[in-house]
């Protein structure tokens, strides 16, 4: 019963999640890119554009969402619980991230950057020694993390201070320099928000900065210092380098490792 739709569904959930084929990985990059496309209109539409600029890009802006409707209509189909999908977490995520545009209110397409997350899970395919390696790609995660909360409370602060003070939030980079020096507590003084919601916000940047910031430049200093120990050796089942100094099988393969290992440090 439902034999070819459960397949298909099987198939879509597959490509979509795990993206285990070279289709799956090409799709889940290509959504990715569309979200940085679309944060990057974002922040180019803050700046004085000439009409025929400012339309065109407008109507990117609609197909891409367009796209990430469609997207977000797929997946719920293919869900094998799609209530249990609907309160997933990236889920809610893509879902705030399209409803707004689509009723007209607070636009929100810098939270889209949230939604790049999703290709993180895919740095498995990446931990060849030619590409980061485990230890980088979880470097990478990290400041991508950091970068991600600085563009989101940028874009927020930025259309709630922007109609009110336009002189001094006048475009993406003006928010940027403000949420960057609000969250690492450096407080100039010289911008200050003067709305309700840009002081709730500014709150919630020190608070943010105060409590996530160290943990995750600690554990970005830490990923660092364990580049520097880890094994060169290569495994010669699989040919994956970039082991623990410690390690006595390959994490990707299971096969033993060398016996006589070597490390790049002491």
């Amino acid at each position: 019963m439902g034999g070819p739709v459960e397949s298909l569904k099987l198939r879509i959930r597959s490509e979509l999640e795990e993206a285990e084929t070279k289709l799956g990985l090409g799709v889940n990059i290509a959504i990715a890119t569309l979200i940085l496309i679309s944060a990057g209109l974002f922040i180019v539409e803050t700046y004085p554009l000439p009409t025929t600029v400012g339309v065109a890009l407008t109507y990117l802006d609609w197909l891409i969402l367009a796209i990430f409707v469609l997207e977000y209509g797929v997946r719920l189909w293919a869900a094998e619980r799609p209530l249990r999908y609907i309160v997933n977490p990236y889920a809610i995520v893509d879902l705030v991230a399209i409803l707004p545009i689509l009723v007209g209110f607070f636009d929100m397409r810098l939270l889209r950057l949230i939604r790049w997350l999703r290709v993180l899970k895919l740095a498995r395919f990446l931990e060849e020694e030619r590409w980061l390696g485990r230890e980088g790609l979880i470097i990478a995660r990290i400041v991508f993390t950091l970068v991600s909360i600085i563009f989101i409370y940028s874009g927020a602060i930025y259309q709630v201070e922007h109609p009110v003070k336009p002189n001094v939030f006048g475009t993406f980079l003006d928010a940027m320099y403000f949420a960057v020096v609000t969250m690492t507590t450096v407080g100039y003084g010289d911008v200050t928000p003067v709305s309700d919601a840009g002081r709730t916000l500014t709150v919630m940047m020190i608070l943010t900065g105060i409590t996530l910031i160290p943990t995750q430049v600690g554990s970005l200093i830490q990923n660092i210092n364990r580049i520097q120990t880890v094994n060169a050796m290569r495994c010669e089942h699989c040919g994956l380098s970039g082991h623990e100094s410690d390690a006595v099988y390959c994490r990707r393969c299971g096969a033993k490792l060398p016996e006589v290992q070597s490390t790049s440090t002491t």
